[in-house]
């Protein structure tokens, strides 16, 4: 069993952001013979017509910033033929700045635990690319600022980066299990699921929680005084549409899927209104815990988005159809960016306090490797 405080970090590691990061190639393969889409422009401007209005894809395929079949194409009337492959250089761009540094916790040959800082992304999304856990573990194993050429030259070779099993939201700070290998990927992975399974099947009872061969505990900062001392909150998150955000949001509403999150009171503050609480969560919803205690009267201190209800905080911002209509375009082609966007994913005191695993690997039919650990900071 290994057991670890932030006063026990064992490395320290990090590199500065590049002023621009590398952009990004979205690669098509030309499928079926569909009328509307037989011009490049024709292809572009109606599959991805959230990314960039007409004028804006005619400027990025006259900047080269296409090719077909691997050959740079300028012509935007260009015909496509089924079989044909594109591919689409979006420009690099400064991203938003973020932390680099993270702490190593825990390290063995099957995974390493990290302590993840508030404001730092995990995976590639949206705005952040680079700026992330998973750009600075590919450059803990291959060298800082290895370009996206040598990680695809060397995903094929037994010696692979650390990859994250689960999420954080940008603005959680604390523990990030990372998996070093395929086995130990796919069975922590396996732990997660199960996790989740057994509240969505609503069997679960006070003797499967405890066998879950792994949990997650949260301490986290919400506004108000929360009279009772614990409570089990289950309430299902799901989608909304959102002005401005293309996917929608996450909320609390009885038609999405099963959650539930326990939370026990630590400490009341009654001068600044506000209660530490420690939250476990059985099920992992994105933002469930922002969601769960804005559901019941007490929102984190300092979130943005969720404020009441487990509903967003309700404001004025351009939507994405508006924008659509308007005739200019951002530098790189894509629509203009509203001028009200959706608040931002940090702000708020949340941190993954304490994670625990019973992991078992087996790398081949003569060997099990069985691997406890306990990680909890403050």
């Amino acid at each position: 069993m290994a057991t670890h405080s932030y006063d026990t970090v064992r490395e320290r590691f990090g590199h500065p952001w590049p002023e621009l990061n590398d952009g990004i190639v979205y690669s098509d393969t030309i499928k079926s013979n569909n009328p509307a889409a037989l011009t490049l422009i024709g292809f572009y401007s109606s599959k991805y017509i959230d990314s960039a209005p007409l004028e804006g894809w005619l400027q990025r395929i006259r900047n080269e910033q296409i090719k077909i079949d691997n050959k740079v194409v300028t012509n935007p009337d260009t015909l496509l033929s089924i079989g044909s492959n594109l591919l689409y250089h979006r420009i690099p761009w400064k991203e938003l700045d973020a932390p680099y540094m993270l702490d190593v916790l825990f390290e063995d040959s099957d995974m390493v635990a990290v302590n993840k800082p508030s404001g730092l992304q995990v995976l590639p999304g949206g705005l952040f690319q680079q700026r992330t856990v998973l750009s600075q573990l590919q450059w803990r194993t291959y060298g800082p600022y290895c370009s996206s050429q040598t990680l695809r030259l060397t995903s094929s070779s037994q010696v692979t980066h650390p990859i994250p099993v689960h999420r954080l939201g940008r603005g959680t700070s604390g523990i990030l299990l990372c998996a070093k290998t395929v086995h130990a990927k796919v069975h922590l992975a396996a732990c997660f699921a199960d996790a989740t399974s057994l509240a969505t099947k609503n069997r679960q009872s006070s003797e499967e929680l405890h066998i879950r061969r792994i949990s997650k505990t949260y301490r986290a900062l919400a506004t108000g005084i929360l009279e009772k001392d614990e409570v089990l909150v289950k309430q299902p998150i799901g989608l909304m549409r959102y002005s401005g955000v293309a996917s929608g949001i996450y909320v609390a509403s009885s038609s999405g899927k099963p959650a539930e999150s326990r939370v026990k009171v630590l400490q009341r503050d009654f001068r600044m209104n506000c209660t530490l609480v420690q939250v476990e969560i059985y099920t992992g919803r994105p933002h469930q815990i922002r969601i769960h205690l804005s559901f019941i009267g007490h929102p984190l201190l300092g979130d943005p988005l969720y404020i009441s209800s487990g509903g967003p905080k309700c404001f004025e911002s351009e939507s994405s159809v508006d924008i659509i209509g308007f005739k200019g375009f951002a530098q790189d082609g894509g629509h203009l960016r509203p001028s009200k966007p959706v608040p931002g994913d940090c702000g708020y005191h949340l941190h993954a306090h304490q994670l625990y695993t019973l992991l078992v690997i087996v790398k081949d039919v003569f060997e099990t490797e069985r691997s406890l650990l306990f990680c909890e900071i403050y």
